[in-house]
């Protein structure tokens, strides 16, 4: 499992030019799903999430959580983030999960953390949306469930 982690001052996605989700203060999360993710996998990203220090403390040191924060989330669906351009100039995505199982992983991911105190906004599985935000800092963390980077 795939995150890309933006820390945003606001963040919204758009469906068929509506409103789907928008937030304040908090993290832009796309979301990538592989074929062999499980469990494990879906533990650590949300884990990692909740706890990534990525916002400054009364120093101006990021050393503070979305929980600490009381920030929410914007989680959107990418399967993007599994597409391997090495071989050509056509990325390939062979790597991501299906819609169903990646739609189930998804699901969960959010509930995680909503039963954690967050709030939680989200795009629309498999449709195309138009994402806005405003990275603070910027600060952009990429996670891997694989540790790959």
């Amino acid at each position: 499992m795939r995150a890309v982690v933006q820390r945003v001052s606001s963040a919204s996605v758009k469906v068929s030019g509506e409103t789907a989700g928008a937030i304040g203060p908090g993290m832009m999360v796309l979301l990538g799903v592989s074929a062999t993710d499980g469990p494990a996998d879906l533990k650590y990203i949300a884990e990692k999430v909740l706890h990534l220090r990525i916002f400054d403390d009364e120093n101006g040191v990021m050393n503070r959580s979305v929980l600490d924060t009381n920030g929410s989330i914007l989680a959107v669906s990418q399967f993007t983030l599994y597409g391997d351009a090495r071989g050509g100039r056509r990325p390939s995505y062979i790597r991501a999960a299906k819609p169903e199982m990646a739609s189930e992983m998804y699901l969960r991911l959010i509930d995680f953390w909503r039963e954690a105190g967050v709030h939680v906004e989200t795009g629309r599985f498999r449709t195309e949306m138009q994402v806005s935000l405003v990275n603070e800092g910027p600060v952009t963390i990429l996670l891997d469930s694989e540790k790959l980077f």
